[in-house]
C-alpha cells in the first residue's frame, strides 16, 4: 500500500512540475485514499491531500487536483499496474465557492473612489480603508492582522501574490515568511531591494481553515471582494509591469478561466488595464519543487521584466542557474 501512495505522490509532483497548482480530490478517490491510508498508516499524506495541510512552511501545500482516479482494488499490484498503465487524470478547477470551506458568506464589494491628492494621500486613505474594512476584519482570526501592500509608490515593478500565510497575518505585511524571504532574494538578484518595488496580494486576509496549520486557495468570492483594493493599489503605484506570482494571482487579476495552464502562460507578457503583466511561478512553488531548470525559468522571467523596465543586466546575471 505504501508503494501506491508513493506512486500517487510522484504523480502529484509531476503535475505540479507542469504548472498544476490547485487540487481538489473527489469523494470517490478520497474514499480510496482513506482506505489505503489506514492500511498503510499514512494518515499524514492523506490529511495533506484531503485537507490542504502543509508541513513546516505555511506557504507550502501539496498541489490540488479536481479529479484523481485509479483502480479501486484490494490487490496492491493491481493498483500499481493501473497507475502505470494509465496516468492519474487531473483537471484544474479553481472555481471554489465560500460554501466549499464552510466560511461566512462574502458580500459583493462596495464601490469606492480614491480621494484627490498625491500618491501618498491616496495610499494612506486606501490603507486605512482596507485595515478597517468590516468584512476583512470579520475573517481575520483573533490577534491576527489584515494584510495590506507595501513598497515604493513610484515602483516600476509591482509583485502580486496570492494570499497571506501564517507569518503574514501576524506581521500584517505580505511575503515575510519563507516564500517572502525567497522573493526578497530574487529581487536582490535583480539588483533591487524591497524598497524599490511594490508587493501586494490578491487577498487581504488569510483564508480560514479549521486549524491554524496550512493554507487553502481563496474562493472566487473572496478574491472578488478584495480585487478592487488590489486594483486601487496598482492604480496608485502605476507600475510599468505587474508580476503575477502563481496561478491564483493570475485568476484573481484576469478572472477565472479553467483552461489556463502555468506552463503555457509563464514567461509571456500579457495586458492588464494597459500595463504589462508577467506570469511566473510563486516562490513557494520554488521552495517545494525548485530544481535548477525551474529556477532558471523564473530567472528568465525576471530578466524579461528587467529588460522591459530598462534595468541593466550584467553578464553574470545572465548566467544565473545555467
Amino acid at each position: 500500500m505504501k508503494e501506491v501512495l508513493q506512486a500517487l505522490e510522484i504523480e502529484l509532483k509531476r503535475l505540479a512540475s507542469e504548472g498544476v497548482e490547485a487540487v481538489v480530490v473527489d469523494d470517490e478517490s478520497m474514499a480510496v485514499l482513506e482506505r489505503l491510508g489506514r492500511k498503510a498508516q499514512s494518515d499524514k499524506l492523506v490529511s495533506r491531500i484531503g485537507h490542504f495541510e502543509s508541513s513546516d512552511s505555511p506557504e507550502e501545500i501539496l498541489p490540488e487536483v479536481e479529479e484523481i482516479k485509479f483502480a479501486d482494488s484490494s490487490d496492491t499490484k493491481s493498483n500499481i499496474a493501473s497507475i502505470k498503465e494509465k496516468p492519474i487524470t487531473a483537471r484544474i478547477v479553481k472555481n471554489y465557492t465560500d460554501t466549499d470551506f464552510k466560511i461566512a458568506p462574502i458580500p459583493e464589494p462596495s464601490p469606492f473612489e480614491l480621494p484627490a491628492g498625491d500618491k501618498a494621500a491616496k495610499w494612506n486613505f486606501l490603507r486605512d480603508k482596507v485595515l478597517s474594512d468590516p468584512v476583512c476584519n470579520a475573517h481575520v482570526k483573533p490577534q491576527k492582522k489584515v494584510v495590506f501592500g507595501v513598497g515604493n509608490l513610484d515602483a516600476k515593478i509591482f509583485f502580486c501574490g496570492e494570499a497571506p500565510g501564517a507569518d503574514e497575518e501576524i506581521q500584517g505585511e505580505p511575503f515575510v515568511g519563507r516564500a517572502g524571504q525567497l522573493l526578497t532574494k530574487i529581487i536582490a538578484a535583480m539588483g533591487l531591494s524591497r524598497s524599490d518595488v511594490y508587493i501586494g496580494n490578491i487577498m487581504n486576509w488569510r483564508p480560514e481553515l479549521p486549524t491554524s496549520k496550512g493554507n487553502r486557495p481563496p474562493t472566487q468570492e473572496e478574491m472578488a471582494y478584495c480585487l478592487p483594493y488590489l486594483k486601487a493599489q496598482i492604480e496608485i503605484v502605476n507600475p510599468q509591469i505587474v508580476v503575477a506570482l502563481g496561478m491564483t494571482a493570475v485568476q484573481g487579476l484576469l478572472g477565472f478561466d479553467p483552461t489556463r495552464r502555468m506552463g503555457k502562460m509563464r514567461g509571456n507578457f500579457l495586458d492588464i488595464d494597459g500595463r504589462a503583466l508577467m506570469v511566473t511561478y510563486h516562490p513557494s512553488y520554488l521552495l517545494q519543487y525548485g530544481n535548477p531548470k525551474t529556477k532558471r525559468l523564473v530567472w528568465e522571467d525576471m530578466m524579461a521584466v528587467m529588460e522591459k523596465a530598462q534595468i541593466p543586466i550584467s553578464e553574470k546575471q545572465r548566467r544565473y542557474f545555467l
